[in-house]
């Protein structure tokens, strides 16, 4: 399996890094965070059925620091992700987005429809179209796991977090709710995505103006392209009841429930989550 990366140069100079893995027809990959697309790797084998271009945001990774701190917000994120299309000459391009980066490619397939052929939103934010996670729903889906042994604790630091009580050891504490297994490797995973975070950036990305909820729904309403939804089924981040209302924003869009899945359903079941994502993938390419 051929890997490698490389970099362009968009709108404003800012040279951003993208690196490229596995064979087939190219899936462009925008990780949340915002953050480097590390984290993604290759997608529990998803490169195994299509060629992953996961783009380093600006700022993060091997990409470089922008002149402009303002333009880490994330309606200004979409001119980055068009001239990565232009640089890889593609008319119209598939386009994965985890978590955050489901809001910049909401905003992208907002203002340029035209050039997005699928579009896969695994564990989605909500920001960009301004639907509300009420707390009830975050602890219902957290209470899934209370025969963990890690339960009692990480829930009352859940709880604390909900009234408005979040302390920086209370945001450490749920951290096991967020993947299926809190077993080795998911805490060593959590470790590397900690020390990849950066608060400057994520407080510019959802910065006001970022967003225009109305519009952007009323833009997704008008995309008829194919769309999978994908959401962990004890994910708090991403319950699936509120990934259920965002898929019917589209008027062409799967929902998959992955079952014992959380926010990284390819780290909780790779073989699941592959297969239901390429397959996925391929309908999308034989209803063109």
């Amino acid at each position: 399996m051929s890997t490698f990366s490389s970099s362009f140069s968009t709108y404003d100079g800012t040279e951003l890094a993208y690196h490229v893995s596995g064979e087939g027809l190219p899936l462009v990959c925008l990780p949340g965070g915002p953050t480097d697309s590390a984290y993604l790797g290759d997608l529990g084998g998803l490169s195994a059925h299509r060629r992953l271009i996961r783009l380093d945001l600006r700022g993060t990774g091997r990409s470089a620091t922008p002149r402009d701190t303002a333009s880490y917000r994330c309606d200004r994120l979409v001119d980055d992700v068009e001239a990565l299309r232009e640089h890889l000459d593609l008319d119209r391009m598939d386009l994965l987005a985890h978590c955050a980066g489901a809001n910049l490619a909401a905003l992208y397939v907002s203002r340029r429809p035209e050039r997005v052929g699928s579009l896969a939103l695994i564990t989605p934010s909500v920001r960009a179209v301004g639907l509300t996670i009420s707390g009830e729903l975050r602890l219902e889906a957290a209470g899934l796991r209370r025969d963990e042994p890690w339960f009692t604790e990480a829930f009352a630091a859940l709880e604390a977090i909900m009234a408005g009580e979040a302390t920086a050891d209370h945001w450490q504490a749920i951290a096991p709710f967020s993947y299926g297994r809190w077993d080795e490797a998911a805490q060593a995973y959590q470790a590397a995505g900690d020390e990849r975070l950066n608060p400057e950036i994520m407080a510019a990305s959802g910065a006001e103006g970022a967003f225009d909820p109305p519009a952007t729904r009323a833009a997704l309403a008008r995309f008829t392209r194919p769309v999978l939804l994908l959401a962990g089924e004890v994910d708090p981040g991403a319950p699936p009841a509120t990934i259920t209302e965002f898929a019917e924003l589209f008027p062409n869009a799967e929902l998959l429930i992955q079952p014992g899945a959380g926010h990284y359903p390819w780290l909780d079941d790779a073989e699941c989550f592959a297969t239901a994502t390429a397959g996925f993938l391929n309908r999308a390419v034989s209803s063109r």
